[in-house]
C-alpha cells in the first residue's frame, strides 16, 4: 500500500525483473506502467549511446505528473556490435555463438524524474566473460526458452548464469536494473521509501 503523504513511485517498464530489484532494495513500485517506443538502433549509433538514448525516451514517454518515474533499458553488445533483443530461436542461437568463448560488454540506463520535473540518469556498464560453449549447451539453453525477449539472446540470472566466466561491473545491471545507480538516483532526488 502506498503511503498518502509521498508522491507515488513509477516503473515504466513491463520487466519483472526490474519491478523485483526495487523491490528487493526497498522501493517496491506503487504503479509499473510500461512505455512503448521505436527501439530501432539509429545508423552509427554505439552501445553506451544507444542504452543511454533509450532509457531517457522511456522516461520522457512515462507520463505520471506528481510522481518518481523510473526508466531503464538494458543493451548488451559485442565490440561495437549491439545484439538484439531475441524473438527467434535462431537470433538466440546467433548471439550466443558469437558471445562464445569472448567478452562482451551490458550497457544498462537506468533515469529518474522527480515530480518537480528534475531528473538524473546513469548508465551502469559491465564486462562479462562467456565461456566457450559447445553446440549441444546452446541448444539445450534455446530449449529452455528464457532467451526470448532478452537482450543478447540470455538471461544471466537463470541457466546462463553458468555460462560466465567472469563479470566485471554491475550483475544486477546485467538483470535489468543497476540498484545501486538506482538507488542513488532516487534518493538524490528527494525520494524516500
Amino acid at each position: 500500500m502506498a503511503d498518502e503523504t509521498r508522491p507515488r513511485l513509477v516503473l515504466a517498464s513491463a520487466s519483472p525483473r526490474r519491478r523485483e530489484l526495487l523491490t528487493r532494495i526497498g522501493f517496491p513500485p506503487d504503479a509499473v506502467h510500461p512505455t512503448d517506443i521505436d527501439e530501432s538502433v539509429i545508423p552509427g549509433e554505439l552501445p553506451r549511446g544507444h542504452a543511454e538514448r533509450l532509457t531517457l525516451e522511456k522516461l520522457a514517454a512515462a507520463d505520471h505528473p506528481g510522481c518518481f518515474v523510473v526508466a531503464s533499458d538494458t543493451v548488451v553488445a559485442v565490440g561495437r556490435r549491439i545484439l538484439p533483443k531475441t524473438e527467434t530461436e535462431d537470433e538466440a542461437r546467433a548471439c550466443l555463438e558469437l558471445m562464445s568463448g569472448r567478452n562482451h560488454r551490458v550497457f544498462t540506463g537506468v533515469a529518474v524524474r522527480a515530480p518537480d520535473g528534475r531528473q538524473a540518469h546513469r548508465i551502469a556498464e559491465t564486462r562479462i566473460a562467456m565461456k566457450r560453449l559447445h553446440p549441444g549447451e546452446i541448444e539445450e539453453y534455446i530449449a529452455s526458452g528464457e532467451w526470448k525477449g532478452k537482450a543478447g539472446g540470455y538471461g544471466i540470472q537463470g541457466r546462463a548464469g553458468a555460462f560466465v566466466e567472469n563479470l566485471i561491473g554491475s550483475y544486477t545491471g546485467v538483470v535489468g536494473l543497476p540498484v545501486y545507480e538506482t538507488r542513488l538516483l532516487l534518493v538524490g532526488l528527494g525520494y524516500m521509501p
